[in-house]
């Protein structure tokens, strides 16, 4: 009788969490259908169907949708990556408001863009990625270690505080190479909002294999970092290598986001708003905020990239803008209501 009643809040637990899954991928279907019907022209669900599955099909909206299946792809993937960036970020630093934007690393990877724009004359995505990455992993080590300075180490507001600095610094750098050269300006500045409106296939192609081995590698390490957010002294005590695996972590998370923002430019509050979500729903057990941050970034990211084409119609407002009209308030409320303390 009692181990009965023992069992009942796991299992209820379960069926909480079972249903908020399927509400979740629920809203990530209804995304995907709104980013292929919606925009500066809509269409019907029978065009969906033909765009979709009929490849002969010769109806100008049929054509459409099949136009905005890798702008959907490519929202989806670039979401995900984020998510799963802002659960490893957060996780590492144990800071709530560790996100890609907020700890500057999206700067670092744009300023590595510009300068190889403007003394390198690279133009192909395939350059972009990996002077985004270099970019991204240099100012994550420099904001870490400002962060880290003084006695209290790195504190959730001393991050933040550095990844501000960091960025303004570094985006006064942007600033003078651009200025002076007016071709590097024009190439910039549509990147620069952060937009999935460019994709094509040879996007998401360049861009799988860092998205495959970034969430292998988060999905492995995950039960690891729940024994690291016990603390050091207990993660050790549990077999765990905290110098590698805290390293690893911080490189996947980078990763991730420097090839987003290769690509898509340097959209912002993603991994935030998803990571922030899941754990409000899930609690801190990491082997479910790392899948469900992915879910919920893809949806985040495709319906913002659907407001915007909504809202701007018959052109569009970028998913970078509309990220950040949302991100923004929800910064400051958490930095505000919560105390911004650690995890």
């Amino acid at each position: 009788m009692n181990s009965n009643v023992a069992k009942r809040p796991v299992g209820h637990k379960r069926s909480y969490y079972a249903a908020i899954m399927i509400i979740f991928f629920l809203l990530l279907c209804v995304s995907i259908i709104a980013s292929l019907v919606f925009g500066s022209r809509s269409v019907t669900l029978d065009d969906l169907m033909a765009g979709l599955f009929l490849s002969s099909s010769d109806s100008y909206a049929a054509a459409v949708v099949s136009e905005r299946i890798p702008r959907t792809v490519f929202s989806l993937l670039c979401g995900g990556a984020l998510g799963v960036s802002g659960a490893l970020m957060q996780a590492v630093t144990r800071n709530p408001l560790a996100d890609p934007s907020i700890l500057g690393v999206n700067t670092g990877a744009s300023l590595f863009v510009v300068i190889g724009i403007a003394f390198f004359n690279i133009s192909t995505a395939g350059q972009y990625i990996w002077l985004s990455i270099v970019g991204a992993v240099l100012t994550a080590i420099i904001v870490y270690g400002i962060g880290s300075m003084g006695r209290t180490g790195n504190t959730p507001l001393k991050l933040v505080l550095a990844g501000a600095a960091t960025s303004a610094i570094l985006s006064s750098l942007i600033s003078a190479i651009m200025l002076p050269r007016s071709f590097v300006m024009d190439q910039f500045r549509f990147w620069q909002v952060g937009s999935v409106g460019a994709a094509n296939w040879d996007f998401i192609v360049i861009f799988l294999p860092f998205l495959v081995s970034g969430i292998l590698l988060a999905f492995i390490m995950a039960p690891s970092l729940n024994a690291l957010l016990l603390g050091d002294e207990i993660a050790t005590g549990q077999g765990v290598r905290t110098g590698l695996l805290t390293l690893v972590s911080a490189f996947t998370g980078v990763i991730l986001c420097g090839a987003v923002t290769a690509l898509a430019g340097p959209i912002g509050f993603i991994g935030l708003l998803a990571t922030h979500l899941m754990r409000l729903i899930f609690g801190p057990d990491l082997r479910l905020i790392i899948p469900m941050s992915a879910i919920s970034g893809a949806s985040i990211l495709t319906i913002a990239d659907v407001l915007g084409r909504l809202i701007g119609s018959p052109g569009e407002v970028e998913a970078g803008i509309i990220t950040a009209f949302i991100g923004a308030p929800v910064l400051i409320l958490l930095a505000t209501k919560l105390k911004v303390r650690s995890l």
